[in-house]
């Protein structure tokens, strides 16, 4: 069996690129394909086993490394620009247009599902307000338009879908009228040791970009001088995030894995503003004994516990200004085992066992048919 694992792009490290690693180690013998990549060695070798990528035109152009952002409208006809008539196997890893890939009937496409597109779907309205300019406004919202439609569209060019959630698997039945079986991501639960003494800061860990709501966490501790909040993380809106944070407000960037993790451990607690398609940085903070404040929603309500951590109804700033005085009134003691439980549901040797399972199942189906 000859199997290619496609991904949107490899430009930065979040949970898809961790999902990724994980199904390498699965197939290790697969070829990856992309739309660019940008990784550097040492990333290269612990997400990608040292792999070379087959790219797309979107490489070559200049500044796309910065500026990817604003080339969607080239990626449909880059991603299907793809040769994969080769393969026997085809796993779409997708929060784009991975799951665009153009195959034959010889072929099987299972596509991970991270998320549809979510600035073509439920964030479109978001991104269309943040242009000012009318025509520049009318623009964005057709292009996108276009996207979803394409999206919808080539939806059928995959035979199975797998959800990285059951948020997710709604959405994908909403968007596409498909169903699809939920396989919770993998999360590296044995590098994570619980520390019960913790140190007076609170922590957030996210690509700075607009639908993480950073920006609401810096305001809302702007109203708690006498905390701490620890902002890690890298993206597009660092600068303008910099400019805005208060005294308390720490935001220190790209953090090196083996320091993120001690920051994590330490912290009193781990907040969060975004409405997360499932959320592996909140899993890893549990597994460090750290207690979340995450909004009740997305993901956050499959991998969140009362036992491991607190909700606030919204992703307005009233509800985390109250979740904060909540959390600092309550000073609850969070229990060791019951971190220990409920990570466990999302280890990465289940993810291994389960994604596995379902593709050899799937693929002997096809082959016998």
């Amino acid at each position: 069996m000859k199997v290619a694992i496609v991904h949107d792009w490899f430009n930065e490290v979040g949970g898809a690129e961790k999902v990724v690693k994980e199904l390498l180690f699965c197939y290790p013998t697969a070829d990856l394909y992309c739309l660019f990549d940008f990784f550097d060695d040492t990333k290269r070798a612990k997400y990608l086993s040292n792999k070379t990528t087959t790219k797309t035109f979107i490489q070559k152009i200049p500044f796309a490394k910065k500026f990817y952002r604003f080339l969607f409208p080239f990626f449909p006809k880059a991603i299907e620009g793809l040769n994969l008539s080769e393969y026997d196997l085809i796993i779409s890893s997708s929060y784009c247009v991975a799951k665009g890939i153009i195959k034959h009937k010889k072929q099987l496409h299972i596509c991970y599902c991270h998320s549809p597109v979510r600035y073509a779907w439920d964030l479109k309205q978001e991104y269309v307000d943040a242009v000012k300019e009318p025509i520049s406004k009318a623009i964005f919202s057709h292009l996108l338009n276009k996207l979803r439609d394409w999206d919808k569209r080539t939806s059928n060019r995959v035979d199975y879908f797998i959800a990285n959630s059951i948020n997710v698997s709604n959405r994908i039945k909403q968007n596409y009228n498909r169903d699809s079986i939920v396989i919770y991501p993998p999360v590296d639960i044995n590098k994570f040791k619980i520390e019960t003494i913790k140190k007076n800061y609170y922590i957030t860990v996210s690509r700075l970009v607009s639908y993480k709501k950073t920006e609401l966490l810096i305001k809302a501790f702007e109203q708690f001088p006498e905390l701490e909040l620890v902002v890690a993380g890298d993206g597009p809106n660092r600068k303008k995030l910099e400019l805005s944070a208060p005294k308390n407000v720490k935001i220190l960037g790209y953090i090196e894995t083996n320091q993120l993790i001690e920051l994590i451990k330490n912290a009193k607690g781990f907040i969060a503003a975004a409405n997360e398609d499932f959320g592996i940085t909140i899993v890893e903070a549990q597994a460090c004994g750290t207690p979340v404040i995450v909004p009740y929603l997305g993901g956050y309500k499959e991998s969140v516990t009362a036992e491991t951590g607190l909700f606030f109804e919204d992703q307005r700033l009233v509800s985390i200004v109250k979740a904060i005085q909540q959390f600092e009134k309550e000073n609850k003691h969070y229990e060791k085992d019951a971190f220990i439980k409920n990570t466990s549901n999302f280890n990465k040797e289940r993810f291994h066992k389960q994604i596995t399972e379902f593709i050899s199942a799937k693929y002997s189906e096809f082959k016998n048919a």
